[in-house]
């Protein structure tokens, strides 16, 4: 999608802080941080939505909770706790039409979120 801004991120177009990249997704700092930590993990391709994902597409979600887990023990929050949130459509929170999840951790997450 030309006019995304997580795939103008995945393509390196826009400078961001960077934590982790592997063939299938890209994690990096969130500029609105909600937590001590708070990152977000995209698919490197265009899935606009957990409503999108479908049997080619499962894969990269797989990749994504392989990143989760691999920052969480480099930043030594697996121990700890923590949270990872994906939102759906315009009810569910989501502001960017490309599938991301946010991981928050350090600090105790209240439930219900909001």
């Amino acid at each position: 999608m030309g006019d995304c801004i997580f795939c103008k991120i995945a393509n390196h177009e826009i400078p961001t802080e960077i934590i982790y990249e592997d063939d299938q997704v890209l994690a990096f700092r969130d500029l609105n941080p909600q937590a001590p930590v708070h990152f977000l993990v995209i698919p490197k391709i265009h899935i606009e939505s957990v409503n999108t994902l479908d049997e080619s597409t499962f894969p990269v979600v797989q990749a994504v909770f392989k990143a989760v887990q691999i920052l969480a023990k480099e930043l030594e929050f697996d121990a700890a706790g923590y949270r990872v949130v994906t939102n759906c459509g315009v009810d569910g929170g989501q502001s960017v039409s490309h599938l991301h999840y946010h991981v928050l951790a350090g600090r105790n997450l209240a439930w219900p979120p909001g």
